[in-house]
């Protein structure tokens, strides 16, 4: 190895070192004379660093992140946005006063009417708060008093891809980098052996919607900033471990060696991707040892299997993967992505519902009450819920058992929790046909403004110059929800 590096050194003769010298001298005097920076950032002006921010704006409310993404578009009325209005209404067909000629899909909009499908589930009141929970999740139920729902999120997407692009990345075009990136960018990591960002999938039974890496992309950011799957398996993080034949030892060598050589690149070229480059190869080394101690549930007592459900026990299940986010948040991982396939119920709702929240309920609750009595939820945001709701009238037919429902970004229902919100709160609140919101709405981009404000970052601050543009993950807009802050 060490003749490797010699013979790149010999290489460097004395006119390639006063060639790159003067060149570099010249670059100085030009930034110079245009005000640019020369130390610490690249040519667009943005920090070359492991983190933007030398520190917070002001004193965050949370460490961490545990999103648990909802893929599909759970429906809000069947599950936490109660309307008996609809059961006196059932099967007329939506009124034009509350519809209002607001865009449709392609799939109901050819439909000769619009018949409304209220719940067949009951509904209760639970808790000190007294917040309306579906017989379908009667785990979630036992926690409300550590919830804070959000019935007046809303979306201007209205088709699966885009809605979901919208909600990581604050853009519906592809491109731009998802919140776990941004973050990962602003903050930097709080643990040198994980990564900041971290994915872990799951589906449900149902046909679920593809969910595409670049939801976890690194966008304009340097690659390191992106997020990495951690799969069910032999091999959690893919190409990590050392091929047959080579030893840790030798690895070690390798990427001293090429360590050095990428510095004298560095030196050569100022290109900031190189130390990305090395970031990556040294955290995929210190991986080989953490990632296998954080993924081994093998420690973990019988009574915590009990709490998240048998399913916890089989790798890449949504129960085995909350109960993986605990385990990643205990280390100090910024921000765990979760998403779980499935909730795109056109058809055959009440089944298919049903399967989905099967799967989540108990370990959804589980991953709450896990963190607060371990001390972590105060410092933890856990959020719950997908890129848009559902109609309240069927899409299809519509008999007494069964009903589908079509994509609705006018109004649903997220929940957070822990991460200094307020627990055992409601906010917001739609019409009697949970279709229009009628106080306190909520943008997709105000939701992104309040999960970094909880994390002590301005959203209007962080920023990153890219092709002559100054962007952010709120793009122009965005307000921090002041009210649902403890």
């Amino acid at each position: 190895m060490s003749d490797i590096y010699s013979d790149y050194l010999h290489k460097i003769n004395r006119r390639h070192f006063l060639s790159k010298s003067s060149l570099g001298i010249g670059s100085l005097a030009l930034g110079s004379l245009m005000g640019c920076s020369t130390s610490g950032e690249n040519s667009d002006g943005n920090s070359v660093d492991n983190k933007a921010l030398s520190a917070p704006h002001f004193l965050p409310k949370a460490k961490r992140v545990i999103y648990l993404f909802q893929s599909g578009g759970p429906s809000q009325i069947d599950l936490f946005d109660y309307k008996p209005m609809l059961m006196k209404m059932r099967g007329q067909d939506l009124p034009d006063s509350i519809r209002k000629g607001q865009r449709l899909t392609g799939m109901t909009s050819g439909q000769s009417s619009l018949p409304l499908a209220p719940a067949i589930f009951d509904f209760k009141q639970h808790g000190q708060s007294r917040a309306w929970v579906s017989e379908l999740m009667p785990h979630t139920a036992k926690i409300v008093d550590d919830l804070c729902f959000v019935k007046s999120m809303h979306t201007e997407a209205i088709n699966h891809d885009p809605a979901i692009t919208f909600f990581q990345t604050g853009s519906q075009q592809a491109g731009r980098p998802s919140i776990g990136s941004w973050l990962s960018y602003g903050l930097g990591s709080m643990n040198e052996n994980l990564p900041t960002f971290c994915v872990l999938l799951s589906r449900g039974a149902q046909r679920p919607q593809p969910i595409y890496s670049r939801l976890w992309g690194n966008g304009f950011l340097a690659s390191l900033h992106q997020g990495v799957q951690f799969r069910s398996g032999k091999d959690p993080v893919l190409n990590l471990q050392n091929p047959d034949g080579i030893t840790s030892s030798s690895r070690r060598q390798v990427l001293d060696v090429l360590a050095k050589m990428n510095q004298l690149r560095m030196q050569d070229f100022g290109d900031p991707d190189i130390q990305s480059r090395i970031a990556q190869y040294e955290m995929a080394y210190k991986m080989q040892t953490s990632v296998p101690e954080a993924m081994d549930l093998s420690d973990e007592p019988d009574e915590v299997f009990e709490l998240y459900g048998e399913d916890a026990r089989k790798p890449g299940t949504y129960a085995a993967n909350c109960l993986l986010a605990r385990r990643l948040a205990e280390r100090d991982v910024k921000f765990v992505q979760l998403y779980h396939l499935g909730w795109d119920q056109h058809s055959s709702l009440p089944r298919e519902i049903t399967s989905q929240c099967k799967d989540t309920d108990q370990a959804s609750a589980a991953l709450v009450t896990d963190l607060k009595r371990r001390g972590l939820l105060d410092d933890t945001l856990v959020i719950w819920g997908g890129e848009f709701g559902r109609t309240n009238y069927s899409q299809g037919k519509l008999t007494a058992t069964n009903y589908g429902r079509d994509h609705h970004p006018r109004c649903f229902t997220v929940w957070l929790a822990g991460g200094g919100v307020k627990p055992g709160f409601t906010y917001g609140e739609t019409d009697d046909f949970s279709y229009n919101i009628i106080k306190d709405p909520v943008h997709v981009h105000d939701f992104q403004a309040t999960l970094l404000h909880q994390l002590g970052v301005d959203h209007e601050q962080l920023t990153f110059k890219h092709q002559g543009r100054r962007y952010r993950l709120t793009d122009v807009h965005g307000e921090v929800v002041k009210s649902i802050i403890a």
